[in-house]
């Protein structure tokens, strides 16, 4: 999927001037001038509706996306149904890393959950970045460790044996999602039914009035 800015020279004039992809990188080590104006030049804004498509299986993703604004959710098919993988909202990064490093498709559908404004980052800058500064390596590094975590709070939600234990760690890992993102989507996230978080929930409801 080629996106195109659609803000021409003045892309950055929201921002300060320059990508907000750097303050992400610099929050980890500082960066070259170099560094800088590659990102400056190859990332770009981008706004999605509520209810459309980032990236999806019928067209080759290129990018990852930095989330300014909004929320996003990642999903596989399963004949109709949509099985919801992870959620992600304000300064986190949605994007398919299976393709990251090579050509190669992807069965991952990614969806705005809300109207989203973003960042996108190409996979071929990501690429070269990492190919000629040691510097972005680091900070590739470390975005990794991020990510690895993330990957392995949701593992472990997944492992849990029952709906309830896994709502109550949804609670303490994403209790910031809670109230925007639509039940239908966590429920799908925790493998359950929508009926089954709705009882679950309230229950919960009751036990705090107790």
């Amino acid at each position: 999927m080629n996106l195109k800015n659609e803000f021409g020279d003045n892309k950055w004039d929201n921002f300060g001037g320059i990508s907000p992809l750097i303050a992400v990188f610099k929050s980890f080590h500082m960066l070259s001038p170099e560094i800088e104006q590659i990102i400056n030049e190859q990332t770009f804004p981008v706004a999605f509706a509520k209810g459309k498509h980032l990236a999806s299986p019928l067209k080759r993703n290129r990018y990852i996306f930095l989330i300014i604004k909004g929320a996003v959710h990642g999903y596989i098919k399963a004949g109709n149904q949509k099985i919801t993988t992870w959620i992600a909202a304000e300064a986190e990064l949605a994007g398919s890393i299976r393709n990251l490093w090579k050509e190669v498709d992807s069965d991952e559908y990614i969806e705005s959950i809300e109207p989203v404004l973003a960042i996108a980052v190409p996979h071929s800058m990501s690429r070269y970045l990492y190919d000629h500064f040691s510097i972005a390596n680091y900070v590739g590094r470390k975005m990794t460790e991020i990510y690895y975590q993330g990957a392995s709070e949701r593992a472990f939600i997944a492992r849990l044996p029952t709906a309830a234990k896994r709502y109550a760690r949804f609670l303490v890992s994403y209790h910031h999602l809670l109230e925007r993102v639509p039940l239908k989507y966590i429920a799908s996230f925790l493998a359950m039914r929508l009926e089954t978080l709705s009882r679950i929930r309230s229950a919960a409801r009751e036990d705090t009035k107790k």
